[in-house]
């Protein structure tokens, strides 16, 4: 599958038979979940459509940032109650089928640790942002998945729970690594245990969202910010920056340290680094190549 040229303004593609992507601003992707009948809870077609998807985002170079939601009136519910009951019923031959699935390998870096290389754990290793525009409930998987984006926006009608505990289950495709990095130990510790129900403002209060926006503004203000990433920011220094960001999650001071160095060292040589000098100077519009 490919997303090529996915970036002219007001293209639309419908990828797959769970997505779709629209480019509503030059160099932004809106992957959208597409089964909003059942809540876009996640079953097997979209587990391979997804990574695949993101693969051919990942390899656009007309695409410069991701940003993934939900259609209809939810991001997320988890994992599709067919699912469900089909491991329920088939034992752990469905699990093990279940955890095979891999990351497409055009969708990770070659660079990339192999933390990052997991199933749903595969987004830190996508060289461009992705942001997870949370519209409405964001439950288990949903919120396993919206963890491993870069950033995450919430509407004001949101609402997140773990809900693996109230199924039986357990803290799922390391969410018990990830969550604790992003709401602390007590917060993560609750939200797990208890898997209770969570609204917009308080995800925020913990940290787990960055922003809490209007609803009936929601997917505006969503495409802004991602349109200034995608115009006003070099595609370079976000590719560098976020594995900085993540490596740095298993380094000591010192390696970061050294790791900024040898990165800052690159950047000066570099072209986005000259356009980021002379459009500032010349107080014009950036231009950037990514180089």
């Amino acid at each position: 599958m490919s997303v090529s040229g996915l970036a002219t303004k007001g293209a639309r593609l419908t990828v797959t038979e769970t997505l779709s992507v629209q480019t509503p601003h030059t160099g932004v992707a809106m992957l959208q979940l597409n089964r909003p009948d059942r809540l876009n809870a996640i079953n097997d077609i979209m587990v391979g459509e997804l990574n695949k998807t993101l693969a051919a985002l990942g390899a656009d170079s007309s695409v410069n940032a991701v940003v993934m939601t939900g259609a209809g009136r939810g991001f997320c519910a988890g994992a599709d109650l067919s699912l469900l009951s089909s491991v329920a019923t088939e034992g752990l031959d469905s699990v093990r089928r279940a955890q095979a699935v891999e990351p497409a390998s055009g969708g990770v870096r070659e660079d990339a640790r192999a933390d990052f290389q997991k199933k749903y754990s595969y987004f830190p290793s996508m060289s461009k942002p992705v942001i997870a525009a949370v519209n409405g409930p964001c439950v288990g998987l949903g919120l396993v998945i919206a963890l491993y984006c870069d950033l995450r926006f919430a509407s004001d009608a949101a609402r997140f729970s773990t809900a693996f505990a109230r199924r039986g289950l357990i803290a799922e495709y390391g969410m018990a690594w990830m969550l604790p990095r992003l709401v602390g130990h007590p917060n993560a510790v609750d939200l797990m245990f208890s898997a209770r129900m969570i609204d917009a403002a308080e995800a925020f209060r913990m940290g787990l969202v960055n922003q809490v926006i209007p609803q009936d503004v929601f997917r505006e203000k969503v495409r802004e910010y991602a349109a200034d990433l995608a115009s006003n920011v070099s595609p370079r220094s976000l590719r560098v920056m976020k594995r900085q960001i993540y490596e740095a999650m298993f380094q000591t001071l010192a390696e970061a340290f050294e790791t900024s160095q040898r990165e800052m060292l690159a950047s000066l040589q570099c072209a986005d680094f000259k356009e980021g000098v002379a459009h500032f100077v010349e107080k014009r519009t950036p231009v950037f190549t990514g180089k």
